[in-house]
Protein backbone atom coordinates (compact mmCIF):
# COMPACT_ATOMS: atom_id res chain seq x y z
CA UNK A 1 0.00 0.00 0.00
CA UNK A 2 2.91 2.69 0.56
CA UNK A 3 4.60 1.72 -2.86
CA UNK A 4 1.23 2.28 -4.16
CA UNK A 5 0.29 5.53 -1.98
CA UNK A 6 4.65 7.00 -3.00
CA UNK A 7 3.68 6.25 -6.67
CA UNK A 8 0.87 7.84 -6.88
CA UNK A 9 2.14 10.95 -5.27
CA UNK A 10 5.39 10.48 -7.23
CA UNK A 11 2.71 10.74 -10.58
CA UNK A 12 0.58 13.61 -9.49
CA UNK A 13 4.03 15.53 -8.66
CA UNK A 14 5.70 15.12 -11.82
CA UNK A 15 2.14 15.75 -14.14
CA UNK A 16 1.46 19.28 -11.95
CA UNK A 17 5.28 20.00 -12.85
CA UNK A 18 6.36 19.07 -16.36
CA UNK A 19 5.20 19.57 -19.57
CA UNK A 20 6.76 16.93 -21.39
CA UNK A 21 4.67 13.48 -21.29
CA UNK A 22 7.83 11.97 -22.55
CA UNK A 23 9.60 13.26 -19.86
CA UNK A 24 7.13 12.56 -17.22
CA UNK A 25 6.84 8.96 -18.28
CA UNK A 26 10.54 8.54 -18.34
CA UNK A 27 10.87 10.18 -14.92
CA UNK A 28 7.86 7.95 -13.31
CA UNK A 29 9.73 4.63 -14.49
CA UNK A 30 12.65 5.94 -12.98
CA UNK A 31 10.59 6.38 -9.54
CA UNK A 32 9.19 3.16 -9.98
CA UNK A 33 12.22 1.58 -10.21
CA UNK A 34 14.05 3.57 -7.28
CA UNK A 35 10.81 2.37 -5.31
CA UNK A 36 11.15 -1.45 -6.05
CA UNK A 37 15.01 -1.41 -5.46
CA UNK A 38 14.32 0.58 -2.00
CA UNK A 39 11.80 -2.08 -0.70
CA UNK A 40 13.59 -5.31 -1.97
CA UNK A 41 17.01 -4.28 -0.81
CA UNK A 42 15.01 -3.07 2.58
CA UNK A 43 13.87 -6.48 2.85
CA UNK A 44 16.33 -8.91 0.90
CA UNK A 45 19.09 -7.45 0.99
CA UNK A 46 19.62 -7.66 -2.59
CA UNK A 47 19.26 -5.35 -5.62
CA UNK A 48 18.31 -7.25 -8.63
CA UNK A 49 20.76 -7.01 -11.66
CA UNK A 50 17.52 -6.47 -14.12
CA UNK A 51 16.49 -3.37 -12.22
CA UNK A 52 20.12 -1.92 -12.10
CA UNK A 53 20.57 -2.59 -16.09
CA UNK A 54 17.21 -0.98 -16.48
CA UNK A 55 18.33 2.09 -14.70
CA UNK A 56 21.84 1.59 -16.93
CA UNK A 57 19.76 1.41 -20.29
CA UNK A 58 17.68 4.41 -19.03
CA UNK A 59 20.67 6.53 -17.46
CA UNK A 60 22.31 6.27 -21.40
CA UNK A 61 18.99 6.50 -23.02
CA UNK A 62 18.22 10.12 -21.33
CA UNK A 63 21.68 11.67 -23.36
CA UNK A 64 19.96 10.68 -26.42
CA UNK A 65 16.86 12.63 -25.85
CA UNK A 66 16.21 16.42 -26.33
CA UNK A 67 14.34 18.79 -24.39
CA UNK A 68 14.51 17.32 -20.70
CA UNK A 69 14.05 19.64 -17.93
CA UNK A 70 15.61 17.42 -15.55
CA UNK A 71 18.40 17.91 -13.25
CA UNK A 72 20.39 15.41 -15.06
CA UNK A 73 23.77 15.46 -16.60
CA UNK A 74 23.20 15.48 -20.71
CA UNK A 75 27.40 15.30 -21.48
CA UNK A 76 27.75 11.84 -22.61
CA UNK A 77 31.12 11.70 -21.28
CA UNK A 78 30.40 12.91 -17.75
CA UNK A 79 27.97 10.68 -17.66
CA UNK A 80 30.32 7.52 -18.73
CA UNK A 81 33.11 9.01 -16.22
CA UNK A 82 29.89 9.40 -13.54
CA UNK A 83 28.65 5.26 -14.34
CA UNK A 84 32.12 4.21 -13.83
CA UNK A 85 33.50 6.44 -10.70
CA UNK A 86 30.44 4.99 -9.08
CA UNK A 87 31.21 1.45 -9.85
CA UNK A 88 34.74 1.80 -8.95
CA UNK A 89 34.09 3.42 -5.48
CA UNK A 90 32.44 0.90 -4.18
CA UNK A 91 34.14 -2.02 -5.97
CA UNK A 92 36.87 -0.41 -3.91
CA UNK A 93 35.05 -0.42 -0.84
CA UNK A 94 34.31 -4.08 -1.17
CA UNK A 95 37.77 -4.79 -2.32
CA UNK A 96 39.70 -3.19 0.50
CA UNK A 97 37.29 -4.35 3.30
CA UNK A 98 37.60 -8.39 2.29
CA UNK A 99 41.40 -7.43 2.22
CA UNK A 100 41.48 -5.79 5.93
CA UNK A 101 38.49 -7.58 7.45
CA UNK A 102 38.10 -11.07 5.13
CA UNK A 103 34.50 -10.23 4.60
CA UNK A 104 32.01 -8.39 2.55
CA UNK A 105 31.55 -4.99 3.44
CA UNK A 106 28.94 -4.54 0.59
CA UNK A 107 27.21 -6.47 -2.36
CA UNK A 108 27.89 -5.44 -5.68
CA UNK A 109 24.12 -4.51 -6.19
CA UNK A 110 25.60 -1.64 -4.76
CA UNK A 111 28.14 -0.81 -7.05
CA UNK A 112 25.79 -1.26 -10.33
CA UNK A 113 23.29 1.00 -8.52
CA UNK A 114 25.93 3.70 -8.27
CA UNK A 115 26.90 2.95 -11.62
CA UNK A 116 22.97 4.02 -13.13
CA UNK A 117 23.23 6.93 -10.46
CA UNK A 118 26.85 8.09 -11.91
CA UNK A 119 25.15 7.35 -15.39
CA UNK A 120 22.80 9.45 -14.33
CA UNK A 121 24.38 12.67 -12.12
CA UNK A 122 28.00 12.52 -13.33
CA UNK A 123 31.17 11.77 -11.98
CA UNK A 124 31.04 15.09 -9.92
CA UNK A 125 27.49 13.90 -7.90
CA UNK A 126 28.55 10.25 -6.85
CA UNK A 127 30.49 11.48 -4.14
CA UNK A 128 28.38 13.43 -2.72
CA UNK A 129 25.46 11.17 -3.18
CA UNK A 130 27.56 8.45 -1.95
CA UNK A 131 28.59 10.81 1.20
CA UNK A 132 24.77 11.49 1.80
CA UNK A 133 24.23 8.03 1.79
CA UNK A 134 26.51 6.81 4.21
CA UNK A 135 24.98 9.93 6.79
CA UNK A 136 21.49 9.31 6.06
CA UNK A 137 22.82 5.43 6.73
CA UNK A 138 24.45 6.08 10.05
CA UNK A 139 21.81 8.23 11.16
CA UNK A 140 19.18 5.74 10.59
CA UNK A 141 21.51 2.82 12.82
CA UNK A 142 22.55 4.88 15.33
CA UNK A 143 19.16 4.47 17.49
CA UNK A 144 19.20 0.57 17.19
CA UNK A 145 23.07 0.95 18.08
CA UNK A 146 22.17 2.76 21.45
CA UNK A 147 19.61 0.15 22.41
CA UNK A 148 21.63 -2.46 21.91
CA UNK A 149 19.18 -4.31 19.01
CA UNK A 150 22.16 -4.02 16.47
CA UNK A 151 25.93 -4.23 16.67
CA UNK A 152 28.26 -3.13 14.15
CA UNK A 153 28.76 -5.93 12.63
CA UNK A 154 24.76 -6.01 11.68
CA UNK A 155 24.01 -5.89 8.02
CA UNK A 156 22.33 -2.96 6.77
CA UNK A 157 21.03 -2.51 3.14
CA UNK A 158 22.52 0.21 1.14
CA UNK A 159 20.71 0.65 -1.52
CA UNK A 160 17.64 2.66 0.23
CA UNK A 161 20.08 5.17 1.39
CA UNK A 162 21.76 5.69 -2.55
CA UNK A 163 18.08 5.80 -3.78
CA UNK A 164 17.28 8.73 -1.00
CA UNK A 165 20.44 10.53 -1.41
CA UNK A 166 20.04 10.41 -5.31
CA UNK A 167 16.34 11.86 -4.92
CA UNK A 168 17.88 14.48 -2.63
CA UNK A 169 20.27 15.02 -5.18
CA UNK A 170 17.91 15.47 -8.47
CA UNK A 171 16.40 18.44 -6.23
CA UNK A 172 18.98 19.78 -4.82
CA UNK A 173 22.29 19.02 -6.53
CA UNK A 174 23.14 22.33 -7.77
CA UNK A 175 23.09 23.71 -4.51
CA UNK A 176 25.13 21.10 -2.76
CA UNK A 177 27.23 21.33 -5.32
CA UNK A 178 28.28 24.83 -4.78
CA UNK A 179 27.76 24.57 -1.06
CA UNK A 180 30.32 21.66 -1.19
CA UNK A 181 32.64 23.83 -3.35
CA UNK A 182 32.62 26.90 -1.79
Amino acid sequence: MLVELISGISFVYLFLNYNNYFEIIFLQTLVIIFLIIFFIDLKHFIIPDVLNFTLMGLAILKNFIPNFQSNFTYDFGQSIIGGIAGYLIIWFIIFLYKKIKNIEAMGFGDAKLMTGIGLFFGWQAVFLILFLSAILGLISVIPSLLNNSKNLKTQIPFGPYIVISSIIYYFTGNFLLNLVII
